[in-house]
């Protein structure tokens, strides 16, 4: 009995030895990514984030195909009309409709109402509507829903002062807005490390010229100058040359903060083993900085990239919003918001103000996936 008692405590302490080591090993072997993906899938918020941004953006590439109606078609019979609810049963039977209603008049102040006449407009998935061009490839008139017949209208958002359907157009919104902001962040980032690297890559006179830049930049108040950028852009512009432009506007301001962080890490690099056995070993100074250096900021840039999205969608909505940035016909959340700038707009047509939600919806999102991202970018951390 005591041999086998033996054994048998030899094999579990075997076993765990073995688990150990494998587990050592797991560790050891991982890469940064993989660390980065284990402790990221521990914060659940986050996690849940990134699943939203990935659906905000799936719907600006496919915006066309997800929107219901057009959202240039004006209607005179169906201004500022309510919301229209998907109902799934019609009685006993699974056949998904809206009802409708009808524009009528108080006899005594003639303000517009809205009451439902009985008849029903029934939805199906793959549904005909107009036409456009999916990815910019080839024509179609497929949408993922709308009503069986072609012609008829629906809006599940209501409807605007010209009577065009809001859901459609913050669908449209959605292109515009988390484009430009990411975009935004493109060049913004491109332009800070740029900078910030040569700065602290270099230093000397070539730090000492970006910092004065930089702080002078950053000594600027940003929304005046923003506004007074935006309203030098002649009003007369197509809708892609402003998209540029507020682009462009945004861009420069926004790369100062990771320049600076930038040239710190590239400050304390400079001098690390890798980088003077690299200078040693003959490789150039952009194989230096490209291939050596940047690496190990990747994970860094990736979370300032995702937080910084958030202010460049801020900044859009802000300019667009004030009439500054991006003018109709473009469609963004910040030209649709200017329809509810009046409160007695927003008292009788509250649905007007869904591009504001979707713009909380995402910022919020956004922060979320970006903090997640920036406490797993160091996994070693507790």
């Amino acid at each position: 009995m005591s041999e086998k008692k033996t054994e048998t405590v030899e094999v579990e302490e075997t076993a765990q030895v073995v688990n150990m080591a494998n587990l050592r090993g797991g560790i050891e072997y991982a890469s940064q990514w993989q660390l980065m993906w284990m402790r990221f899938r521990k914060h659940r918020l986050a996690l849940i984030s990134m699943f939203v941004v990935i659906a905000f953006y799936m719907v600006a590439v496919f915006s066309e195909f997800l929107a219901p109606m057009d959202p240039e078609q004006p209607s005179r019979t169906t201004t500022y009309q309510p919301p229209q609810w998907i109902h799934l049963f019609d009685g006993s039977t699974f056949a998904p409709h809206v009802l409708n209603f009808t524009l009528t008049r108080d006899p005594d102040t003639l303000a517009p109402t809205y009451v439902l006449d009985g008849s029903k407009t029934y939805l199906t998935l793959f549904a005909r509507g107009f036409e456009y061009k999916m990815l910019g490839l080839f024509k179609t008139d497929i949408h993922l829903f709308g009503p069986k017949v072609n012609g008829q209208r629906m809006f599940v958002f209501g409807s605007d002062r010209l009577g065009r359907d809001v859901l459609s157009r913050v669908i449209f919104g959605a292109r515009f807005t988390l484009s430009l902001g990411l975009i935004g962040v493109t060049l913004s980032v491109t332009i800070g490390i740029l900078l910030g690297g040569l700065s602290g890559y270099y230093g000397g006179k070539v730090d000492w010229v970006v910092m004065r830049l930089v702080e002078f930049i950053l000594s600027l108040p940003t929304i005046p100058i923003w506004l007074a950028m935006a309203s030098a852009l002649p009003k007369d512009w197509p809708p892609h040359f402003q998209y540029m432009a507020v682009t462009v506007i945004i861009s420069l301001i926004g790369w100062t903060h990771l320049a600076r962080v930038v040239r710190g890490r590239f400050l304390a690099m400079r001098g690390e083993v890798f980088v003077v056995a690299a200078k040693l070993d003959g490789c150039s100074e952009g194989r230096v900085i490209f291939r050596h250096m940047l690496p190990s900021l990747a994970s860094h840039i990736i979370a300032a990239v995702t937080l910084a999205i958030p202010s460049m969608v801020l900044a859009e909505t802000s300019l667009s919003f004030l009439g500054l940035g991006l003018q109709p016909p473009a469609i963004s959340w910040g030209v649709l918001l200017k329809d509810a700038q009046k409160i007695s707009v927003i008292a009788n047509a509250p649905w007007l103000f869904m591009p504001g939600v979707m713009v909380v919806c995402a910022v919020l999102s956004l922060n979320f996936f970006g903090d997640g991202l920036r406490d797993a970018a160091d996994p070693y951390t507790h």
